[in-house]
């Protein structure tokens, strides 16, 4: 890194994905997430954003796998660790909010009890005192009545209490690096809004960096400093978030933005379609001035999908 920028708490380097070797999902992505900066990786469904976040917290499913690159967290090699140190570093260094609470909690275990399992397996309290600072973790996310809501268990909560206790799970040993993976896709307008700002709120306080995987353009402006966007597996363009918005270099970021819905804008042909690009260009490494590759864009068809 440059002498006027800290090193990177987080360095992905030319990362690759891949069931076998014939079905390739990541293609070589590269980016930087620098310490107590959110950082956001937007695209469309399908686009590899999910799969990034889940290969950085070494939870990826077979036959999912890694088939190349590195991945360095504060320095340290996270593809190179055994697993019982990765799940030293899970949940206390790097921890994750998933998208969709009801499956990420426990439904047979209450909340304060999940929530104080981080402190009795990676602080070592006793069950006691890790209950009480469960307490405290849901009186942090403004979570009312936090002594009973932590008796309960996750299906007597709503959806946006839910995802308040996901987040004080994840910041509960106050981690270096906060992985987010589309936190409120499943909530109200009204809700989401509340979420990310305290989200953004106690990560600020506490200097954690942020990596915020979303398709949600809106959210992306609001909570990052700098932009990755994602496109069937590559990251084809790394801007500001400023620069992305108002000056999009890559011709799938530049569809991407014109295929946000806007007020008022019912009229036929006002809102562009992702199709209708005729070319992508996918960076082959990082940084808008590399090389780029021109490859074709459109829908895959399978032959005799039709019949």
């Amino acid at each position: 890194m440059s002498d006027l920028l800290p090193d990177p708490i987080l360095s992905v380097r030319d990362l690759r994905l891949g069931i076998g070797s014939s079905h390739r999902i990541l293609h070589g992505v590269s980016f930087d997430i620098l310490p107590g900066e959110a950082y956001g990786l937007v695209g469309e469904s399908g686009s590899g954003k999910s799969v990034t976040g889940l290969a950085i917290m070494g939870l990826l499913k077979r036959p999912l796998t890694v088939t190349g690159g590195t991945i360095h967290f504060q320095g340290r090699d996270l593809l190179g660790m055994r697993p019982r140190e990765r799940r030293q570093l899970r949940g206390d260094r790097i921890a994750m909010v998933f998208q969709e609470p009801m499956t990420a909690l426990n439904p047979l275990v209450t909340i304060g009890r999940q929530i104080a399992e981080m402190f009795v397996i990676h602080r070592g309290m006793g069950w006691p005192e890790a209950r009480r600072k469960a307490v405290e973790a849901l009186e942090s996310v403004r979570v009312p009545a936090p002594e009973e809501r932590a008796r309960a268990y996750p299906h007597q909560l709503s959806g946006g209490m839910r995802q308040r206790v996901m987040i004080a799970i994840a910041l509960a040993c106050r981690p270096d690096l906060l992985i987010a993976d589309e936190p409120t896709t499943a909530l109200d307008v009204t809700v989401q809004a509340g979420v990310l700002e305290l989200m953004a709120d106690l990560c600020r306080a506490e200097g954690t960096a942020v990596l915020l995987v979303s398709h949600d353009l809106g959210v992306i402006a609001n909570m990052c400093q700098r932009v990755g966007v994602m496109d069937r597996g590559r990251l084809v363009e790394e801007q500001d978030t400023r620069n992305i918005f108002t000056n999009p270099l890559h011709p799938y970021t530049r569809g991407l933005l014109a295929s946000r819905p806007r007020l008022g804008s019912r009229e036929p042909g006002q809102r562009g379609r992702l199709t209708e690009l005729e070319e992508v260009v996918a960076a082959k490494d990082r940084g808008r001035d590399m090389p780029t590759l021109i490859t074709p864009r459109g829908p895959r068809l399978v032959e005799g999908a039709g019949a």
